[in-house]
């Protein structure tokens, strides 16, 4: 969310930036909001020069009957009385006006960076670097599900019966690979001087409204049905929560977090046949990482962040590409991201295993999250990374490490988290 102070100065900014989002349906909200913010200035004038009329004359009106003049004073406390009227209206108006202008400002997109290439949607995003190599072997790598399969490892149908399509039972050793995985990132990243977090997996309304926009609120979240609690898609959203309404002593950034959940998410939409399996869930777990940090270091943070999960990729033989979001791609909040997508030796393609976002002061001020500096508080910016999201990651991790004779290979890096084997073999 942008400031309604920036919006009044800088409209045609504004505007340039929805157009290159694509939103042109939202242009006339800069102009209505710019009407709306321009009333309420005059009627906080106006609720303001009243209230100073009132306090001066309450002081003449004790004057008035020290002095013996209860006439004019009575008069005088009955023209008060009117104004009080007109106050209350005013401050009710002004309400509402603050209501009708949070919003229009939920609903403007963020100010992106002048990096951020402009195109209309995800076949527009740029391919940035890659990191190993991308292998295709000589044999036939199956499908995820078959390879867990091999294994004992996966049960779709009694997931089916027990929840409905989306949900999964891993099993033995894919099972023990999923945990292992999990807790391999974990230390990753608390080596990596992270602090490591287990959040609330539910959240309010006014957090939600805080970390995300209304389209992938409506995309994404599970409502507790008759209170006032969502299920996270992610962690991010219960992390950045922690802080709302908060004044951080500035000494005290960056604040580097990584934490473990279970997501949850409703995967609306048509899935195409590469979307089966464990590819796209409505449950799920994930390591992230999140930073809250002074504004000029956000950009260093957004770097650090992206290349912390490509360098553990790498550690378990995972080839990876970085690929820039284009301006149509990216969420409203963002004003940059980057998707980390990993090489597929089956589909011969890469695909997305973890988002980067560096989503400026948009969730900070929705939130009210700020940092007491020497100069005054201000805002901080807020950013967050996937570290891994298994199941999704086992895909790449079972393709990328398959044997010919079905076995799957350990990385030294992971061996530790499962209890020393170098090598998986198949049940059958």
């Amino acid at each position: 969310m942008i400031d309604i102070k920036f919006l009044r100065e800088h409209p045609d900014i504004v505007r340039q930036n929805i157009e290159k989002k694509f939103q042109q349906q939202k242009l006339p909200l800069v102009d209505e909001a710019i009407q709306l913010d321009q009333e309420r200035r005059q009627v906080k004038q106006q609720v303001e020069q009243l209230r100073a009329k009132r306090n001066k004359a309450s002081k003449q009106i004790g004057a008035l009957f020290g002095q013996g003049k209860r006439q004019e004073a009575e008069a005088l406390k009955n023209e008060i009385a009117k104004d009080a009227d007109t106050i209350e209206e005013l401050t009710q108006r002004q309400r509402e006006l603050d209501r009708q202008i949070r919003e229009i400002m939920l609903v403007i997109p963020n100010i992106i960076d002048d990096s951020v290439p402009i195109g209309k949607d995800d076949s527009e995003n740029v391919e940035l670097e890659r990191f190993g190599a991308p292998i295709v072997p000589d044999f036939e790598v199956p499908y995820h599900t078959d390879i867990m399969a091999r294994f004992d490892g996966i049960d779709l149908d009694s997931a089916r019966r027990v929840a409905g399509n989306g949900f999964y039972y891993l099993m033995g050793d894919i099972a023990r690979l999923h945990s292992a995985v999990i807790s391999y990132a974990r230390d990753f990243m608390i080596d990596r001087g992270f602090t490591y977090c287990v959040p609330p997996f539910m959240i309010r309304s006014d957090v939600v409204t805080g970390v995300m926009s209304f389209a992938e609120m409506e995309a994404m979240m599970y409502k507790i049905e008759g209170e006032d609690l969502y299920l996270i898609g992610t962690s991010e959203h219960s992390m950045i929560g922690k802080f709302i309404d908060q004044i951080i002593p500035e000494q005290q950034l960056p604040l580097t977090l990584t934490s473990y959940s279970p997501c949850f998410r409703k995967e609306k939409g048509a899935h195409g046949l590469e979307e089966r399996g464990v590819y796209r869930i409505h449950q799920f777990e994930k390591q992230e990482m999140v930073v809250l940090c002074k504004p000029e270091d956000s950009m260093l943070w957004y770097d650090r962040l992206w290349k912390n999960t490509v360098d553990l990729f790498r550690s378990l033989d995972i080839p990876v590409r970085t690929l820039e979001c284009c301006s149509g791609d990216l969420a409203d909040l963002k004003v940059k991201s980057v998707d980390v997508e990993a090489w597929s030796p089956r589909q011969k393609k890469y695909f997305e295993v973890g988002s980067c976002s560096n989503l400026g002061d948009a969730q900070a001020r929705r939130l009210k999250i700020r940092a007491a500096g020497e100069a005054g508080n201000y805002l901080v910016h807020t950013l967050n990374n996937t570290v891994v999201a298994p199941p999704r990651m086992l895909i790449a991790f079972l393709e990328n490490n398959l044997n010919a004779d079905g076995s799957v290979n350990i990385p030294a890096a992971l061996q530790p988290y499962m209890g020393g084997a170098a090598k998986l073999v198949p049940k059958r």
